[in-house]
């Protein structure tokens, strides 16, 4: 646990998630990029493919799909095969790709979601069909009724996000056999973003691929995958696409064209390595994150104006602020110093996504503000 207290100061680099308000005192928690250093193992494995120093064009090579199809096969009991992978550089570049896959027509997937998923279809010039979320027994869940309601006939795609963000909800196995039976009634193809899936803070959650449960869905399901959130990898672009179905294969493929590449050397180094060897490190993330996850609800559990639904996975809590009563909560907040993700381009204003997966004593520091903020109404 002590690894992942250590503090590393980011802003000595150009990142995207600190430099946003550099200058300023204001703590970031927003884009889904955690602090912590990656596991030890994948540094090591950098730092050694870089003291070879030839950097040429490098293809993925053996180990690295073995240790792929090992790490899906002894976490979530898939039985992948090598010829179903197609490497890419980012899930967001591969839900474009899936968005160019089928025909011309409209897309259904549900809102608040993360943003890609209603940009995606429109680059492709598909109508976009967004089914609210709705809540129940304390989680957030699908409405398959709405969905039935505005189902069209030109409707050829279902986006999904599972684990989902921003709502951090695992979707159950009773949950994805019901949509699974609406994709197969209805003739969509599906799009899975499971790039969470190994963020699992809850001990009776299971993540359970889509396309596993059965040949009917492995065939019209196009499963997104990353190390990239779990290994905290991101900055490497390295994603992979899972499909069984050998004709959306093709054309996924072919959607891809010249225009998007393999991942790089070190994309592959690092995948390869945290598919093998960082079980025990991910074991003690998530630990780590669920502890930092009751911070946050006990926070939140201070603060009546404030609710977060159950939250089953993920490091970012998707946070009701709409009996604030403020214009918006995410300026709210970030007069106090804190810089969360507005939930505007989410689908909901009222709404803030805070990012937890930082050292405790930042998260406290967090909360601390964000209490002071609170604390504000009551003058």
């Amino acid at each position: 646990m002590s690894f992942f207290n250590e503090v590393v100061d980011r802003t000595q680099t150009p990142s995207e998630k600190w430099n946003k308000y550099k200058g300023i005192d204001v703590i970031p928690a927003w884009v889904a990029d955690m602090d912590f250093k990656s596991p030890p193992c994948v540094i090591e494995a950098l730092q050694k493919r870089v003291s070879e120093g030839v950097f040429g064009y490098t293809s993925v090579d053996d180990e690295t799909y073995a240790a792929i199809i090992g790490f899906i096969k002894r976490h979530y009991g898939w039985e992948i095969r090598k010829e179903w992978l197609v490497f890419t550089q980012g899930v967001v570049s591969s839900m474009n790709i899936a968005c160019m896959v089928i025909e011309t027509g409209s897309v259904m997937t549900t809102t608040p979601i993360y943003p890609h998923f209603i940009k995606a279809p429109k680059h492709a010039g598909h109508e976009v069909i967004a089914i609210k979320m709705k809540e129940e027994n304390n989680r957030w869940t699908l409405d398959f009724e709405a969905m039935e309601a505005h189902i069209t006939p030109t409707c050829k795609l279902f986006m999904l996000c599972n684990p989902y963000n921003p709502a951090g909800t695992v979707f159950t196995c009773k949950e994805l056999e019901q949509l699974g039976a609406f994709c197969v009634k209805h003739d969509l193809t599906l799009c899975s973003d499971e790039i969470h899936a190994d963020l699992l803070l809850k001990p009776e959650a299971k993540h359970i691929p889509i396309a596993s449960l059965s040949p009917a869905l492995q065939e019209r399901t196009i499963t997104l995958m990353a190390p990239s959130k779990t290994f905290n990898i991101a900055g490497l672009q390295a994603s992979f696409a899972i499909i069984p179905n050998a004709t959306l294969r093709k054309r996924f493929k072919e959607s891809m064209g010249s225009m998007v590449g393999g991942i790089n050397l070190l994309g592959i180094t690092a995948m390869r390595t945290a598919y093998e060897k960082g079980d025990a490190w991910l074991a003690e993330l998530r630990l780590y994150l669920a502890e930092n996850l009751k911070l946050v609800q006990a926070f939140v559990a201070k603060n009546p104006k404030l609710k977060l639904l159950e939250h089953e996975a993920t490091f970012l809590a998707w946070i009701d602020a709409s009996a604030l009563h403020v214009e918006s909560p995410h300026e709210f907040f970030l007069e106090f110093g804190v810089g969360l993700s507005d939930g505007e381009p989410f689908g909901d204003k009222n709404f803030v996504r805070l990012n937890f997966g930082t050292q405790k004593n930042l998260l406290e520091e967090i909360l601390k503000r964000m209490q002071k903020a609170m604390d504000s109404l009551k003058i």
